[in-house]
């Protein structure tokens, strides 16, 4: 959208002041200056020294006759109008692309897609940090069961627990939930797998 405005900008120029012929001749009095007089008179003292010859180093003396000036000034205007000026002002206006509802319901769409295989790649990784090797679930069940008969407080000298792991390991924290988080670190560290864990275990009776 476009909106156009114009304004006009007039000069006007005055010159040419003059002073009236109106004067009145005053005697200079003991005391009298230019500056005085020009006060007295609402003139200045520019006038009283061009009506009489004077410049600034004259001195007035008593008994002299001066013309003061008529105060009021007649001017002579001149006037010189300027071209007017025109401006224009642009106003933009933007509109937003409309979508379709079937766009609409695509973006969606989506969008809940994305959030979802969000949360289900959290969801795995979750399981995954928490679990650490147990893909083998019915294994390590089987060694839980032969270390310690599934008890998480059994004690064997320096190994702790369900899964009799080092004190050392455990950092002297003995719940449940800490051994099953270090029982997962440390058979995927050293066997990968519960189920390789076990055939470790079954070779050599332990693990």
């Amino acid at each position: 959208m476009i909106l156009a405005t114009s304004a006009a900008a007039v000069g006007i120029f005055f010159a040419g002041f003059s002073y009236a012929s109106a004067s009145t001749v005053v005697t200079v009095q003991s005391g009298d200056t230019v500056w005085g007089l020009s006060q007295k008179y609402n003139v200045s003292i520019d006038a009283i020294n061009q009506a009489n010859n004077l410049n600034s180093s004259n001195v007035i003396v008593v008994g002299e006759q001066l013309n003061i000036p008529d105060g009021s000034q007649t001017s002579q205007a001149t006037s010189t109008q300027q071209p007017a000026q025109q401006t224009t002002t642009t106003q933009s206006s933007y509109t937003q692309p409309q979508y379709s509802q079937a766009q609409q319901s695509t973006n969606n769409y989506a969008s809940t897609t994305a959030n979802t295989n969000t949360s289900s790649n959290s969801n795995a990784n979750y399981s995954t940090a928490s679990t650490g090797a147990s893909d083998g679930g019915s294994a390590k069940a089987w060694i839980a069961s032969h270390e310690s008969g599934g008890s998480y407080s059994a004690r064997n000298g320096q190994y702790v627990g369900k899964y009799q792991l080092s004190a050392s390991y455990l950092n002297g924290d003995y719940s449940a939930a800490n051994q099953e988080k270090v029982a997962n670190q440390y058979v995927s560290s050293r066997y990968g797998s519960w189920s390789a864990a076990k055939s470790f275990w079954q070779a050599n009776g332990w693990y």
